[in-house]
């Protein structure tokens, strides 16, 4: 009975952390820019079929609904990533998804050139030049790695970056501990001013 309370209480806490962490991610790098126009970028992920996989559909659903509800006639939606498996770009892939399954009608542009984050970056930039506010969608540790690129390639760009509604509390909760691994992994070798937490 004591050994099953040890691993209860361990994976709560192993939940509780990576629910922090993921949280913690979606707020850094973002100010609290106004403005009428806005762009919405959702980065793929490898997608090796002919339709969107999970990892995509979710972050569709979370680039539609980091939408503006005073915005929507002045948001884009840029949906970036090449076809990195030799199928479909992952940017047609994910656009389809939004427009046939979603039903979202509203202006979607197509950035399917890359196959790093990096090139999602510098291919996308040229389409933000105009928007107030940026927002990019994709989980959290990926999102930020993805703002601070734009940091370092355009920080005027970045100047004008906004929250996205791609954290919600429970959300991928199972998968939130590996993710938050993963995600440290990823981010090591960013500076500590390209990790604060802007609220």
């Amino acid at each position: 009975m004591r050994r099953r309370t040890v691993w209860v209480v361990a994976g709560g806490v192993a939940l509780a952390w990576g629910e922090w962490l993921n949280w913690r991610w979606s707020r850094t790098l973002v100010g609290n820019r106004g403005g009428v126009s806005e762009a919405v970028v959702v980065l793929g992920y490898r997608n090796p079929r002919a339709t969107a996989n999970l990892i995509n559909r979710w972050r569709v659903r979370a680039g539609l609904r980091s939408i503006a509800a005073d915005s929507a006639r002045n948001t884009r939606v840029i949906f970036s990533g090449g076809a990195t498996t030799g199928g479909a770009a992952e940017a047609q892939l994910m656009a389809d998804y939004a427009k046939s399954v979603r039903t979202f009608d509203g202006t979607v542009l197509l950035e399917d050139q890359s196959g790093t984050t990096w090139e999602n970056i510098t291919n996308v930039a040229p389409l933000l030049e105009d928007a107030d506010r940026i927002k990019i969608v994709s989980q959290p540790a990926h999102a930020l790695k993805a703002r601070a690129y734009l940091r370092r390639q355009r920080p005027d760009l970045a100047d004008r970056l906004v929250r996205a509604d791609d954290y919600h509390l429970g959300e991928w909760l199972i998968a939130k501990p590996l993710l938050a691994l993963y995600g440290l992994w990823t981010l090591r070798r960013f500076r500590a001013d390209e990790r604060r937490t802007c609220l």
